[in-house]
């Protein structure tokens, strides 16, 4: 299946099948891999695949992983069959996500379901197996009906439900699972009390089947909240079902389209977002159990009508079988004096738990709406998971990443009637609105050359009205089990660790090695000497520190989680989060490739979870989705929109594709091919408006795009589409090579910085004057990793001539650029990071002064030096706000850098350190 589908939308009749091909990528004289097409390639074996924590799948509904290989070893439709380490066959779906320009398979996706729960597989080219029960997908009574062979859901196509039931058998045991948003129309900056809020529903616009099975369905649900006429909020939501399965998967994409105007309390506030479950109750009062999930794995085992702790006692075999979540025997059979009396016990239909924060949750319930609420305990870290139902049946819920995204919550209302409900709040209405205005009132910044004197204090690059959320976005996951009776402790620990850490397969470091995927830009750790030894143990310091700050910081919220901090202040032992440019990050200098290299070489889940985490936040909430700005991202701010620079380098593809390719991941394919067309954005905003001296006006034949940090995202976008075979993948095609050969024929390629860009062509005008026009930032937000790619995938020797003297000349003396271009490339800094281009250029020309170099510029120029402390200081009160440690020599700009420096250098020029 094509990973940007033809999807069909199912009105009365057609479902989309088995899994259509990705669409051909034609070759062509300029768009050749360096390997010469048709040459002979060494069978690539079998792959081992491994989850990347212990256990195996447990609870979780099934795994998709992405693997690669060499360019010629397989057709894009070749099939797999995936084997456990005895032997045995295990069911697997198989298509084709990337495609190399011969048309060969470069990634492959591979999704296995329940029962995949040995530690190791091998996968090899052949025949699957097939599923004992195989996912079934058809159009049936107005909806989609998904069979994974143990449980049937009935999903909408039109209306406010998005799964209207899920059966087992044939017991219902959900319904009516719809969205709900809770929006306030003003917000109180006293003690006035709270104003009144309305409710909005979800409201489908469109249904897809992205795949149909036979291990593997997806169904993509798209609409607006509404109520009454208004209509906000745009949802995306993914359904994931796997054949044997008693559970599945959602993946929710909310965009914020409303207005929140600084200075005023009115606006479109959320008070509450959450998704919402209609569970029937079918069994007595007393067998009728609800379990709330606390600290790891911990929970609250209750029955609505609890008999146990009674002044009378029932019998030890009734009170701990209730505990325990089984069908109680006949109340004959009790103690009478407990039975006669049952209807004296309270019935507890209510639950709610709150986490407000990332440091403490409360949990209460009371019996029914209308009276009072009372404590039923609390903690610091809730696992965001939970139960209702009895031996009849039930639902088990989770929200992932559920306190580190708060203010969450979880409730259960009227478990005492006929239907319970439970909502998963991804924002929880115990918790202030939600507020997105603008941090300050602008200060009197009304011209550029006043921003540009904000700029030289605070460092932010502030302009009227830019600091808007409109058209960010953010996602989440979540999990839900229809189970025939109510689970043992076990097995909820086991669905509760699944929420907690979703199970992913994936291939080892070697493999990634052996494909030469992603410019072959890193290797494996290698401890063999003491100066590869030593860089090893600094990259490990940097990442584990950074991993520490997440937590001492607080670096969490639901806007918030999964970026870290710019600049620190060592005079207030805290981190710059109030100034101006220097606070949240926004992937400015490639942190997020910092992360992916390192996790590329080694393999590593936490640094795989912490680069998950920033994917996720820095594709969503960094970018716009919505408006005149779609497409283009936030830099560096106190808010990950308040910055008024919007630009192509922070909405980079690249800083998407690792993960996706990783794991297949539908959403962040999406934010990928929505940036096929973001050079259209061009027209709507100059990035360089605030100091260009020189007139201009956008123009839809003459755009003024520089060759670094904007080109670098636009062909990453390009490369992507065309890779994946997506429906613009011609013309992304055409773009890569268009412009690659345009930036080559220019008179100094790539210094000459900057070039007048056709829409319509997608081509450069080529300068008749020879500029110099070099800047620091040009290829520190991908170029690098980006031109690699390029230079590896398509013969173009002018292009790979034009970059790789770039790379020669940047760390070059003053006197060597003027020798070649007339001219030097004036003040420039951040020469420790771009020693790593230094050494593509050594790698690929075999000159041996250029790796000299490289490695001269990593340890004796800017950045971190060997001489830096390379340890922590612990800080406490009153010193910090909290007791923990500090490098107060740490910078993210210097620690993304020295990273992606360290990963390339070893991996290229490794053997010629000094």
């Amino acid at each position: 299946m094509s990973t940007v589908p033809r999807r069909t939308l199912l009105k009365a009749a057609a479902v989309a099948g088995a899994a259509a091909q990705v669409g051909p990528i034609l070759g062509s004289a300029t768009a050749q891999a360096a390997d010469a097409p048709g040459a002979p390639v060494a069978d690539p074996g079998p792959v081992d695949l491994k989850w990347l924590e212990p256990g195996g799948l447990g609870a979780a509904p099934g795994s998709t992983v992405g693997v690669p290989w060499p360019k010629g070893a397989y057709p894009k439709d070749q099939t797999f069959a995936l084997a456990t380490a005895d032997g045995k066959q295990v069911p697997v779906q198989t298509w084709p996500i990337a495609q190399w320009p011969d048309g060969s398979l470069k990634w492959s996706a591979h999704a296995v379901g329940p029962g995949a729960n040995s530690e190791k597989y091998t996968l090899t080219a052949g025949a699957p197996a097939t599923p004992q029960q195989r996912i079934t997908v058809a159009a049936k009574g107005g909806g989609i009906e998904v069979s994974t062979g143990v449980i049937t859901a009935r999903i909408g196509t039109s209306g406010s439900a998005l799964v209207k039931s899920v059966v087992r058998g044939r017991t219902e045991i959900a319904k009516n699972g719809r969205l709900v948003l809770l929006r306030q129309g003003e917000i109180e900056d006293g003690d006035q009390g709270r104003t009144s809020y309305e409710r909005f529903e979800s409201v489908i616009a469109k249904t897809e089947v992205e795949q149909g099975g036979p291990v593997r369905a997806v169904v993509r649900i798209d609409g607006k909240h509404r109520k009454g006429n208004r209509s906000w909020m745009p949802f995306s939501v993914r359904l994931y079902f796997y054949a044997g399965g008693e559970s599945f998967r959602m993946v929710h994409t909310i965009t914020y389209d409303g207005m929140q105007e600084p200075g005023k309390a009115s606006g479109d506030f959320v008070r509450g977002l959450g998704v919402r479950f209609t569970v029937p109750m079918r069994d007595a009062s007393y067998d009728r159990h609800v379990r709330i999930g606390g600290d790891g794995t911990g929970l609250l085992r209750e029955a609505v009508k609890g008999v146990t702790g009674l002044r009378r006692d029932p019998g030890i075999a009734v009170q701990n079988a209730q505990f325990e979540g089984q069908k109680l025997a006949d109340p004959a059979t009790w103690d009478q004096r407990v039975t006669t009396r049952l209807h004296l016990i309270p019935e507890w239909g209510d639950y709610t738990l709150s986490q407000l924060s990332a440091d403490g949750f409360t949990l209460r319930k009371r019996t029914k709406k209308g009276h009072g609420w009372i404590a039923a305990g609390g903690g610091r870290r809730a696992s965001g998971y939970g139960y209702v139902g009895g031996p009849s049946g039930g639902l088990s819920f989770g929200l992932r990443d559920f306190w580190e995204k708060h203010p969450a919550g979880l409730d259960v209302r009227d478990a005492h009637t006929d239907e319970a409900e439970v909502t998963l709040w991804l924002w929880s209405p115990e918790a202030q609105p939600m507020d997105l205005r603008f941090y300050h009132d602008g200060l009197g910044q009304d011209t550029h050359a006043k921003q540009l004197e904000g700029l030289n204090i605070t460092y932010e690059d502030y302009e009227p009205g830019f600091g808007t959320p409109y058209g960010i976005a953010r996602t989440s996951e979540l999990l839900f089990w229809a189970h025939e009776s109510t689970p043992s402790a076990a097995a909820h620990a086991r669905e509760t660790q699944a929420v907690r850490s979703l199970p992913q397969l994936a291939a080892a470091p070697a493999q990634l090695i052996k494909a030469k995927v992603f410019g072959g830009l890193f290797a494996e750790p290698d401890r063999s000497v003491p100066a590869k030894a030593k860089i090893e143990d600094h990259l490990d310091f940097l990442f584990t520190y950074y991993r520490d700050q997440v937590d001492m910081r607080r670096w969490y919220g639901f806007w918030d989680y999964g970026d870290i901090m710019h600049s620190y202040d060592p005079v207030r032992h805290q981190w710059r989060y109030d100034v101006g440019g220097y606070a949240w990050d926004n992937s400015e200098l490639s942190p997020d490739l910092w992360l992916w290299y390192a996790y590329l070489r080694s393999g590593r889940a936490d640094i795989f979870r912490f680069a998950e985490a920033m994917t996720r936040h820095t594709g969503e909430v960094d970018v716009y989705h919505l408006g005149k700005w779609a497409g283009l991202g936030t830099r560096h701010g106190i808010q990950h929109y308040a910055d008024s620079a919007k630009q192509q380098r922070i909405a980079n593809t690249t800083y998407r594709r690792i993960y996706y390719f990783l794991t297949a991941d539908e959403r962040t394919g999406d934010l990928m091919h929505a940036n096929v067309d973001s050079d259209e954005t061009f027209l709507v905003l100059d990035p360089i408006r605030k100091i260009r001296t020189e007139p201009y006006t956008p123009d839809r034949h003459a755009l003024s795009i520089g060759f670094g940090t904007d080109w670098s995202g636009l062909v990453s976008a390009w490369l992507t589409e065309w890779e994946r075979g997506g429906p613009k993948a011609e013309k992304a095609k055409a773009r890569v090579l268009s412009t690659m050969e345009t930036i080559a024929a220019q008179p100094n390629g790539f210094v000459q910085g900057t070039g007048l860009y056709d829409l319509d062509t997608g081509r450069f005008a080529i300068e008749k004057e020879a500029k110099v026009s070099v800047s620091h930032l040009s290829a520190v937000f991908g170029l690098n990793e980006l031109c690699a790619e390029l230079i590896h995938l398509i013969d173009m020797p002018k292009f790979k001539q034009a970059y790789l003297d770039y790379c020669r000349y940047f760390n070059a003396s003053k006197a060597e650029q003027r020798e070649r271009y007339g001219k030097d490339f004036g003040s420039l800094i951040l020469f420790q990071g771009h020693s790593r281009l230094d050494a593509y250029a050594a790698a690929q020309t075999g000159d041996e002064k250029l790796a000299v170099r490289a490695w001269q510029k990593f340890y004796h120029s800017d950045g971190y030096k060997e001489s830096a402390p390379w340890r922590t200081e612990k800080v406490e009160g009153p010193t910090a706000l909290v007791p923990g440690s500090e490098a107060n020599w740490v910078y993210t700009n210097d620690t993304s850098l020295y990273g992606l420096a360290a990963i390339e250098n070893l991996a290229l020029v490794g053997d010629r350190m000094p």
